[in-house]
């Protein structure tokens, strides 16, 4: 090859975005992502978790600027809508998010009431119709309907306590302030505590798995942005990143029957 059109060729060439990075987000301004305690999603104490995980690599494969902060679940939703906050993960929509949140799915779960085993409760009914008995939430958080529906049914007669996350949760229902949960396979490790398992036990909702995802202000990211981010989560599905992601927290069976829904 002529070493002048070999020089010209660089030149044209570096002239040029790769494919996929034109096909990229537009990085043109810095990006806010939040992330909330909770469980294996993430843990302060350790900074890591499965959010914490699906951050980075979301960060590094978009090659944007993406700034991460610690927040309350209540809170993040808020400013989602108001378009102060960019991002967050493993959220879930219903009706009034889907106005101002798009969503991305990463993973799919079922939700379980976690009841104390001397609260006589053997399903669901038992539970709602005994009115001695107090649900403990965490503020700011929904779940699938069945278990939806019953937060509200007991809401709407001051039977449910509301928290800032899992651990003052428990810590009501082992003092027996609260005597049920809702929880979610990634609250298993702290239910393989002693004190936890033996006062209590677990009564599946009959739903169907749950999609949870990253979450997306529409205020902030235009429907054009919103998509070049979820071909990035559709992308770590698809090359088998995401299940080694919860393959680090899960056995390999559970992970893939979450990654894979």
């Amino acid at each position: 090859m002529n070493r002048r059109f070999f020089i010209a060729l660089l030149i044209t060439l570096g002239t040029f975005r790769p494919l996929d990075a034109a096909a990229g987000p537009d990085c043109s301004r810095p990006f806010t992502l939040a992330l909330h305690e909770h469980g294996l999603l993430y843990s302060s104490d350790t900074d890591s978790g499965i959010d914490k995980d699906v951050a980075d690599e979301l960060i590094r494969r978009s090659g944007c600027k993406v700034t991460t902060s610690l927040l309350a679940r209540a809170r993040i939703w808020q400013l989602i809508e108001s378009g102060a906050l960019d991002f967050t993960l493993s959220g879930i929509s219903n009706a009034e998010r889907d106005k101002f949140a798009g969503f991305a799915w990463y993973f799919s779960n079922k939700y379980y009431l976690l009841v104390r085993k001397d609260a006589g409760v053997r399903n669901q009914a038992d539970f709602e119709q005994n009115d001695k008995l107090q649900l403990g939430v965490i503020r700011g958080f929904r779940y699938s309907p069945s278990a939806n529906r019953l937060v509200d049914k007991l809401h709407a007669t001051s039977r449910v306590s509301q928290a800032g996350g899992l651990a003052p949760l428990y810590q009501t229902l082992l003092l027996g302030h609260i005597h049920g949960m809702i929880i979610e396979p990634f609250d298993y490790p702290t239910l393989e505590e002693k004190r936890i398992r033996d006062v209590t036990s677990i009564i599946e909702f009959s739903d169907a798995s749950v999609p949870h995802g990253l979450v997306m202000s529409k205020t902030s990211l235009p429907p054009a942005e919103q998509e070049k981010w979820r071909a990035l989560i559709n992308g770590m599905r698809s090359d088998g990143s995401m299940r080694r992601i919860f393959e680090k927290y899960f056995k390999a069976d559970l992970a893939a029957a979450m990654v894979d829904f």
